[in-house]
């Protein structure tokens, strides 16, 4: 065995450890139901920044995201906004979420939004989102790190084995501890996360020989990149327009990143925080107090200057170090070439997994000079995939055993039998990731694709319980159900399922778009036409209380048309349309000399896009207190915390 293999094993043991001990330390502090499920409302505030950080940037962003910048260069690179769009939905949901969730004791979303509109429909729409959200990404998750380990040990595991084996360590910790341990392994492991991705940006970095050089390479890769947008400028480099009517986003002629796609792509990603798991995070807390270091300075401000530099240096690095065979045959002043003889002499479009093959080639690089590093990356790498893959196994757990066993059939059911279905339904989704992960590759691509975009379907149910008393129970309920199945036929699986009138993204919008435009819509509509006075003097209930606790200040409501201008810009601007602007304002992307930061135009725009966007986030979450503690303290309207149906009569 070779000094790499020793210390791969020698990290990935110490890591189980701690995953193990924070299993068994969760088990022995889990007395009650609530206590399981969602820590006992007790996260304190820095486990809640680290561990909400972690569930939010999976092992996609650490493995996938490098891959997919290399293959579609600086027009994909608006991805990296994720780290601003996914904790605003979170500004937008997660303190009013709490409020609820403290007032009236709720345990999972399904119960609160049950309790809101008087509806058990909407229970187990919920939990068929939360069910499409968890099996298939947990499944891409799991088979990700059983590939990962694959490649790392040259073969030797395989990677089913692989994955199930690793897939038992996380079922051990999740199932024994519950949310309590899911969140304090999470805080090592958003560590690991940001760690491994700075470390592997610097690898990237300092074999391609520096700033000037990186881009200088680029500029020359533009040039001989041979796939033109419609203005004739290379796609690795510029966005192809603002939309392309064409019947497949995927078809679009310079690449699938128009502005309208990257602005829908961002939709669908938004759909973390508004999924299920994210309103049982909220639910977990003490109070409001992590919310906006979280969603400011850890994600937008932290991930995103990670993913705007490192990242970049690693997806557009790989080709100046000689992962792209074409161009290094063109250019060889412009390549140093350290990856392709592990890539046995081929491209790395041409290896097995494609473009997924970019950061475990980096992370090789280091086998002779450091054989210690490779083993503590490659746990870095472990850790990414498993954060997010922990929660939604927890959460979704949770959310079998409130919503269906003790709502629909164990009304009276003990604290100890709800912890106890509760790892049982840990098990079941855990089992359903690996099976489908084993028995079809493909199939889980399909579902992979619906999951972020079936998230983002819950946002006008949240809009309704924090927002908006106008929405009625049959608007969210058909809105919702309109939305999952127009996120379904817009998909890759709908095509599969022989939906293939106009293709994957039709006009280059994304499914997530698709599905919140009949959401939305007919949620409005039906809306429209089912007010009931009765149900809106229930909902008030509701609204009364959030507005006497979470309503802004005389001196600040004249700041609520600023927050208004200053967001719908920044989307416009930094993720949407308007983003073509990006392609031309700092530079001719055909002409290096005129290049004013000596960096691409459109890589220049988004440095100063994502700075504005943490303005942006600073300004809701802490001036209009939209992620601050309520200055009002909530007080609890129920006894048992692990029991809603105590407070059930209050609302």
């Amino acid at each position: 065995m070779d000094a790499k293999m020793v210390w791969l094993f020698i990290f990935v043991i110490l890591y189980w450890a701690y995953c193990i001990f924070w299993g068994i330390k969760g088990a022995m502090s889990a007395k009650t139901a609530s206590d399981y499920f969602i820590a006992g409302r007790r996260l304190s505030l820095w486990v809640f920044v680290l561990a909400a950080t972690a569930t939010s940037f999976s092992g996609w962003t650490f493995m996938g995201h490098p891959g997919l910048l290399y293959r579609d260069g600086f027009q994909y690179a608006y991805a990296s906004f994720y780290a601003i769009t996914i904790p605003f939905t979170g500004v937008m949901f997660l303190k009013r979420q709490w409020m609820l969730g403290k007032r009236f004791g709720f345990v999972t979303p399904g119960e609160m939004m049950s309790h809101y509109l008087k509806s058990d429909i909407i229970r187990l729409l919920i939990i068929v989102v939360a069910l499409c959200f968890s099996v298939p990404y947990l499944g891409l998750q799991l088979r990700a790190s059983g590939f990962l380990f694959n490649v790392l040990t040259d073969g030797a595991l395989g990677v089913d084995v692989g994955m199930w084996l690793l897939s038992a360590v996380v079922f051990i910790y999740v199932a024994s501890g519950g949310l309590r341990a899911v969140a304090y392994v999470d805080t090592l492991q958003c560590i690991l996360l940001a760690m491994g991705i700075i470390i592997i940006g610097i690898i990237a970095f300092t074999y391609v020989g520096g700033y000037e050089k990186l881009n200088q390479a680029i500029a020359a890769l533009a040039q001989f990149d041979e796939k033109r947008t419609p203005d004739g400028y290379s796609h690795y480099i510029a966005i192809p327009g603002v939309i392309q009517f064409v019947s497949s986003g995927p078809k679009a002629v310079g690449g699938a990143w128009t502005g309208v796609m990257v602005l829908t792509y961002m939709f669908a990603l938004m759909g973390i925080h508004s999924s299920p798991a994210f309103s049982m995070w909220a639910f977990s807390n003490t109070d409001p107090r992590p919310f906006a270091p979280q969603q400011v300075w850890a994600s937008s401000f932290g991930i995103g200057f990670i993913l705007f530099f490192f990242t970049a240096f690693q997806g557009m690095g790989g080709h100046f170090l000689g992962a792209d065979q074409a161009f290094m045959a063109a250019h060889p002043e412009h390549v140093n070439d350290v990856l392709s003889g592990s890539l046995g002499g081929k491209d790395l479009m041409e290896s097995a997994g494609k473009q997924g093959m970019l950061v475990p080639q980096l992370i090789g690089l280091m086998g002779d000079a450091a054989p210690w590093l490779v083993g503590l990356l490659s746990v870095c790498a472990l850790a990414a995939m498993q954060s997010t893959g922990a929660a939604y196994m927890s959460t979704a757990g949770a959310m079998l055993t409130r919503d269906l066993l003790k709502h629909f059939i164990m009304p009276q059911a003990s604290h100890a039998q709800q912890k106890f279905f509760g790892r049982l339904g840990v098990l079941i989704i855990v089992l359903a990731a690996l099976v489908v992960a084993t028995t079809s590759s493909d199939a889980l691509v399909l579902l992979g694709g619906l999951a972020v975009a079936f998230g983002f379907q819950m946002w006008p149910s949240l809009m309704a319980v924090c927002y908006f008393p106008w929405f009625t129970r049959a608007g969210i309920n058909l809105g919702l159900t309109a939305g999952i199945i127009a996120v379904v036929c817009t998909e890759t699986i709908g095509q599969s399922l022989g939906i293939t009138a106009w293709g994957r993204w039709p006009w280059t919008m994304h499914s997530a778009g698709w599905g919140i435009f009949f959401n939305l819509g007919i949620c409005i509509l039906v809306s429209a036409a089912t007010q009931n006075q009765a149900d809106t003097e229930h909902k008030m209930k509701f609204h009364s209380f959030l507005r006497e606790h979470a309503s802004l200040s005389e001196a600040k409501k004249g700041l609520v048309p600023v927050a208004w201008i200053i967001t719908l810009v920044w989307f416009f601007f930094g993720i949407g349309p308007g983003a073509v602007i990006g392609n031309t304002i700092f530079g001719d992307p055909n002409d290096y000399a005129t290049w004013i930061f000596g960096m691409p135009s459109i890589w220049a725009w988004q440095i100063l896009w994502w700075a504005l966007g943490v303005f942006m986030m600073w300004f809701l979450a802490y001036k209009m207190e939209m992620s601050t503690v309520p200055e009002k303290e909530v007080q609890s309207l129920y006894e048992d915390i692990g029991d809603v149906r105590e407070a059930s009569s209050e609302v």
